[in-house]
């Protein structure tokens, strides 16, 4: 019976002596260091090879949150893209950055075009906070924690890059000229789409009951169309989830040091 312990502690001796081994340490450290390298490599290699694809817009007047006019046949529609799986379009993570995603479609099912390069849009809280689209500069500096430079190229767009930035910045600047809802008009029978996004970073309480104002639409004439009034989440039981979609935006700014 007395073998049994001489060998446990002869055991113990042998795995004392290996972790004291500063050879077999070394290379412990260098095969973590490997696999760690590969992996943050195969990250960066697939994020560099995601490209953004804006969805595909069907009629406003199949969406859920719309405003219609019914007397120039026109429609605007938004529908949000804050949450998985639906934010996984982006190759940048807006809600965490406290950037709402909001994805604008304009039906023009009249016999005249309408045009809205000079178009307005605004979001408008229950509590009456206002808080206008963001340019793509705007959107650019924030995503790319851009604080304000004098230095020189390269540069992303307008901005100036540190080069350690640029590849990463190229992309998600020609992700946000892609995204950004860029028409200048909505001929007769056509569908337009594309991205609004807003800075929701301060907002402190949920957006239920928020809505999309848009003005500056005219007609081929030149009048002003009555602005649009689209609410963000729909007036019945469905919207109960977006509104928890809008709530998990703002506490996953919040987890990021913006509110």
């Amino acid at each position: 019976m007395l073998p049994g312990p001489r060998a446990s502690t002869a055991g113990l001796s042998n795995a004392a002596s290996k972790a004291d081994n500063p050879g077999m340490l070394t290379r412990r450290a260098r095969l973590l260091f490997t696999v760690g390298m590969i992996v943050a490599f195969s990250t960066l290699t697939l994020w560099a090879a995601k490209d953004f694809v804006l969805p595909r817009a069907e009629n406003a007047n199949t969406y859920a949150c719309k405003d219609v006019h019914a007397a120039e046949k026109v429609t605007a529609a938004v529908d949000l893209y804050n949450t998985s799986p639906k934010d996984n379009i982006f190759i940048t993570p807006y809600n965490q950055e406290g950037i709402l995603p909001v994805f604008l479609v304009i039906t023009n099912d009249g016999d005249q075009s309408i045009t809205v390069n000079n178009m307005r849009a605004q979001l408008v809280t229950a509590g009456r906070a206002k808080m206008d689209s963001l340019t793509t500069d705007d959107i650019f500096r924030r995503v790319a924690h851009i604080s304000g430079s004098t230095t020189p190229p390269p540069r992303v767009g307008p901005i100036p890059l540190s080069g350690n930035k640029n590849k990463k910045a190229q992309k998600q600047y020609e992700e946000i000229l892609a995204a950004n809802f860029m028409a200048a008009a909505v001929e007769p029978h056509t569908t337009k789409s594309g991205f609004l996004f807003f800075d929701i970073s301060d907002v402190k309480q949920s957006l239920a009951g928020a809505h999309i104002y848009l003005t500056g639409v005219r007609d081929a004439g030149g009048n002003e169309l009555m602005y649009f009034e689209v609410p963000v989440t729909p007036p019945n039981a469905a919207g109960m989830i977006e509104n928890n979609s809008l709530e998990e935006t703002i506490l996953a700014s919040n987890d990021t040091g913006r509110l």
